[in-house]
């Protein structure tokens, strides 16, 4: 009796070994590359930035191999070199002076802030990539909140408010995209009309819309100097559970709603489930963020030894394009990006 074919899709029902053999497109690299599913291109990446005062100034970050933080020349240099390898976008994060950090973190909406005057000089200097810029305070307050403290809470309304300042001074100051990754409620939809009313209706939104009170956010906040002042305190009140999967759904439906352009899904690789929900549940594109904790792994694990670091770098970012991301922004997109593309 012919076993049943339970669990085949119609177009494979029938077709079995030795009729069908999988390894016959994996035989060589030619018709292994004509059917592959998906392709890793430069267009793909996006290069977070860290930004600092001063001139021809680099900073080693010890939790994050082989980045630093960059004043505006260095900084453009390699935007520079980031539009030649053919990556769209920078994303920038700026290391700003504790003197300048207050509890309601003012020095946000400061329009001649040092990531004011990085986007201009990127927007003078390399007119043809995009900018990317962060929209929350966790940079510029004394607790290293995202938001504003209020007896020892971190209040949403009066947050957002301060989140439009924010936005408007960086879309004034050229950005062509705000991306908020603070996690209030409602930030979208008064951003959004905002910049309509402010003149700014083609400053896109890539809203954090899905981001979790993750472990993995520690080198990050080494890198923007917001650790020593978060202390022991956590983000959860805000910040994601990482249990939940479908609340992820519903945050990200809430801000298509209000006006997000694009949508973030962060950390990355521990959350590929979540990527592959967005991507089904909305047009709209989604990234992903492979975060300063993922990449301190992988380029602490190849350099112990453990695996190539080229190939590991090269799997995890098939993963988020296979999980359904659309772009994904790495600390390593220069070196990826120039792999891809012969440079050298």
């Amino acid at each position: 009796m012919k076993p049943p074919e339970m669990g085949l899709p119609p177009s494979t029902a029938g077709a079995r070994f030795p009729a069908t053999r999988m390894r016959r497109t994996r035989q060589s690299p030619w018709i292994r590359g004509l059917v592959r599913e998906h392709q890793l291109h430069p267009s793909d990446l996006v290069l977070p930035l860290f930004v600092i005062e001063g001139t021809n100034k680099r900073e080693a970050i010890d939790s994050l191999p082989d980045v630093s933080r960059l004043s505006i020349d260095l900084l453009v240099e390699t935007a520079q070199q980031a539009a030649k390898l053919g990556i769209p976008a920078v994303a920038l994060f700026p290391a700003v002076d504790p003197k300048l950090k207050t509890p309601d973190g003012r020095e946000a909406w400061n329009p001649e802030s040092l990531v004011c005057r990085a986007v201009q000089a990127l927007k003078t200097e390399v007119p043809g990539i995009g900018v990317i810029c962060d929209v929350a305070l966790d940079p510029y307050t004394d607790h290293g909140h995202d938001g504003l403290v209020q007896d020892g809470q971190v209040v949403n309304d009066e947050t957002v408010a301060v989140l439009v300042r924010q936005a408007l001074t960086l879309a004034a100051a050229g950005c062509d995209v705000v991306a908020p990754s603070d996690m209030m409620d409602g930030r979208i939809g008064a951003i959004r009309s905002a910049l309509e009313k402010d003149g700014f209706a083609n400053t896109m939104i890539l809203s954090y819309a899905a981001k979790y009170a993750s472990t993995f956010y520690g080198p990050f906040r080494d890198a923007v100097s917001s650790a020593s002042a978060l202390g022991t305190a956590d983000k959860a009140t805000y910040q994601m559970d990482p249990a939940n999967g479908a609340e992820a759904v519903r945050e990200v439906l809430l801000d298509v709603e209000e006006g997000a352009d694009m949508v973030m899904i962060k950390p990355g690789m521990p959350y590929l489930d979540i990527i592959r929900d967005i991507a089904q549940a909305t047009s709209v594109p989604v990234f992903a963020y492979q975060v300063s904790g993922e990449y301190a792994m992988l380029a602490n694990g190849a350099a112990q030894g453990l695996f190539d670091r080229k190939k590991a770098f090269h799997e995890s970012l098939m993963a988020f394009k296979r999980a359904g991301a659309r772009g994904v922004l790495t600390y390593a997109a220069l070196e990826i990006a120039s792999d891809l593309t012969g440079a050298t």
